[in-house]
């Protein structure tokens, strides 16, 4: 498929009319902004990684989706309290 190039004059236009303006996009440099992935390192007592181990097994689910689940219910959480 050939690439389609226009003025960013002419982009503006199509876009403010309504018009579909993606076959124009470059696609793969969009990015959401604050969901980039960053690694860090965590230690945890065995008897918590055990658990951590079951309850995943449980759930059907990753020991790192378990992790990341329930930190991001903790963080909702505090922040709901924190907006009242």
């Amino acid at each position: 498929m050939k690439k389609k190039y226009m003025k960013a004059s002419e982009f503006d236009q199509r876009f403010d009319a309504g018009e579909d303006v993606m076959p124009y996009m470059d696609k793969k440099g969009i990015r959401k902004p604050g969901l980039e992935q960053r690694r860090i390192i965590v230690d945890f007592p065995a008897w918590m990684v055990h658990q951590l181990d079951k309850e995943a097994t449980r759930l059907g689910i990753t020991r790192q989706s378990i992790i990341k689940m329930w930190i991001s219910q903790k963080i909702d959480e505090k922040t709901i309290q924190f907006n009242k």
